[in-house]
């Protein structure tokens, strides 16, 4: 029986995953604010180290792979604390644990935000891991409105996939066996979008946005089982790539030709 690490587990896609985990006989450590088997604050240093250790005391330091799947959508600093050292930060915590695995795996959840309008100057606080300076970053954002402050979300998941693709080659990832993958959704019915998508207004201004050709709106199951074959042992050389479950929006934003 492998062991799955799920951050963000009480709901939404992570909720969806644990599930998708027990049915098929794997086990299961939440982590997430509440009504998880590990309650911890993932957007604190101290609530990260909390996260960690409690992780490895339920497991007895025996993790077969990890779905961070926790984040969130606000326009404030709180996003970027979340939603990238959240992720890496916890992942790292866990790396020593993960390479005693005899098919360790990771996968995180990204964003088609990823490849919409950020704030290159967070980005680079982010990729360098001066997490003091990303929030002041995130902060001015915020202070300047709404629209800049959405640039918060957008920048965290540029940085988080840009993470992915710098670290899964290193010795510390690859080195150890380790596949890093990063799973990019388009819009996902859960209970954080479902009021926005109950109207034909908030339809039409999502759409806009992240246009989905192919079978339109996906439930979180969809992404899922994507993140369950990046974590299996059927998956043994993917890595670093950032791929996007969006029902072809990022080809129908990117176009054909991403490598001219």
């Amino acid at each position: 029986m492998r062991t799955y690490v799920v951050t963000g587990a009480a709901s939404g896609i992570g909720a969806a995953t644990a599930e998708l985990i027990r049915e098929r006989g794997g086990r299961v450590i939440g982590v997430d604010l509440r009504d998880a088997d590990v309650t911890a604050d993932l957007s604190t240093p101290e609530g990260r180290q909390t996260a960690i250790s409690e992780t490895l005391r339920v497991s007895d330091g025996a993790i077969d792979a990890v779905i961070a799947a926790a984040g969130i959508s606000a326009p404030k600093a709180l996003t970027v604390a979340v939603n990238y050292f959240g992720v890496t930060k916890y992942l790292e915590g866990l790396l020593p644990a993960l390479a005693e695995s005899s098919a360790p795996r990771v996968a995180v959840v990204s964003s088609m935000a990823s490849i919409q309008s950020n704030s290159a100057e967070l980005v680079e606080a982010l990729l360098a891991d001066d997490e003091d300076n990303a929030l002041t970053i995130g902060e001015q954002l915020a202070a300047n409105g709404a629209q800049d402050g959405y640039l918060n979300y957008s920048s965290s998941k540029r940085a988080l996939s840009r993470w992915v693709r710098r670290e899964c080659i290193t010795d510390k990832w690859a080195g150890a066996g380790i596949p890093l993958n990063a799973v990019a959704p388009g819009t996902v019915i859960t209970n954080m979008t479902r009021d926005l998508l109950a109207t034909a207004e908030g339809r039409n201004m999502v759409d806009q946005s992240v246009p989905m050709p192919l079978n339109y709106h996906s439930e979180a199951i969809v992404i899922a089982k994507l993140l369950l074959w990046l974590t299996s042992e059927e998956n043994s050389h993917v890595t670093g790539q950032t791929i996007y479950c969006d029902g072809g929006a990022e080809a129908t934003l990117r176009g054909e030709n991403i490598w001219g």
